[in-house]
């Protein structure tokens, strides 16, 4: 629900609702324009009659909002949200690329990568500690010294780090240690892991799962914001359907679609879209053009000797080949 209050209400007349909304768990979300001034609320708000909140002198008219997703949706917040991690700047007109290996594999490795992509213009490191793999047999990751392996990359580099949480073991080593979680595809509807993740209060890189609707992705951001963190990065990176040319369909129509329902900032993953690394570069620029607010895109110096991953890898050579297409597509949509 919505409250408009008032013309000229002043902060005094509000105090009592908040507090009456705040004793009952519900989030407040305040909207405040030229002339007019809301409260948003989010979560349970069966238990709030609205004839007790039209009792209060400052409320004009109570307004039900129709969407589930309270918080990521437009109507509490209406502008753009833009995210400030480590000084690097995603949505709200800033566009960020994060790139990296699809699995951290030596110290060497992650360094020699995070160096060249930082040279080409990334503004975020990503690498898999744990990593998901459809087979028990296959390369699950480094674990824990895959994280400090990416330790060890921020330091030299500066950037960001970005990997993704498998379960609740960790969560006090992410809670140190990453910069912007990522909750993979196959975790999406993991509520438990959601909400826990969103106590954590740090940023969070949300993928869509392999099946999901537009709706169930912001559903599952909203679970994450109402455990109380702010800073909510959605990815499309392609969906299940029956074509078999490419590893999953992107879905490049998610992209105007999120931005005219939700604030949040929109990242596509072209990598694991296509599964293709000679796919990657036209759907990165057929994204930018559809007006992403960043990339994710898989980068290993040694492609055809990955661990997890090399078919749809770019080399750094290329992703800086790529990079330079990104720069002036984004300039030429701006003259």
């Amino acid at each position: 629900m919505i409250i408009i209050l008032k013309p000229g209400t002043q902060e005094k007349e509000i105090a009592p609702i908040k507090n009456l909304l705040t004793a009952n768990n519900i989030i407040i979300q305040e909207i405040v324009g030229d002339t007019t001034r809301m409260i948003g609320m989010a979560g349970d708000t069966s238990v709030i009659s609205q004839d007790a909140l039209l009792c209060y002198p400052c409320v004009e008219r109570i307004m039900r909002v129709q969407e589930p997703y309270k918080l990521a949706g437009r109507k509490f917040h209406p502008n753009d949200s833009q995210f400030d991690i480590m000084g690097h700047k995603i949505g709200g007109g800033e566009f960020a690329v994060i790139a990296g290996p699809c699995s951290v594999e030596s110290e060497d490795q992650i360094l020699s990568i995070a160096r060249d992509v930082k040279a080409s213009g990334a503004s975020f490191l990503r690498g898999g500690a744990f990593k998901p793999r459809t087979s028990p047999y296959a390369f699950k990751g480094l674990g824990l010294d895959g994280l400090e392996l990416l330790k060890v990359a921020r330091s030299k580099t500066g950037l960001p780090i970005v990997t993704e949480i498998m379960s609740s073991e960790f969560l006090d080593a992410f809670a140190e240690d990453v910069d912007i979680i990522q909750i993979g595809a196959r975790n999406m509807q993991n509520f438990s892991l959601l909400r826990q993740v969103g106590e954590l209060k740090k940023p969070v890189l949300l993928k869509r799962g392999l099946s999901s609707t537009i709706e169930e992705l912001l559903m599952a951001a909203e679970h994450i914001m109402a455990a109380g963190t702010t800073d909510v990065i959605l990815c499309e990176r392609g969906i299940r359907t029956f074509e078999t040319a490419t590893r999953n369909t992107l879905d490049l129509s998610a992209i105007p679609v999120l931005q005219a329902k939700s604030h949040l900032p929109v990242v596509i993953d072209p990598s694991h879209a296509t599964g293709y690394w000679d796919l990657v570069e036209p759907m990165a620029l057929a994204s930018a053009a559809a007006g992403a607010d960043g990339l994710i895109i898989e980068v290993h110096n040694h492609p055809e000797s990955a661990l997890c991953d090399g078919a749809q890898s770019v080399t750094p050579h290329v992703f800086g080949h790529i990079m330079n297409k990104i720069q002036r597509l984004r300039k030429a949509l701006a003259d």
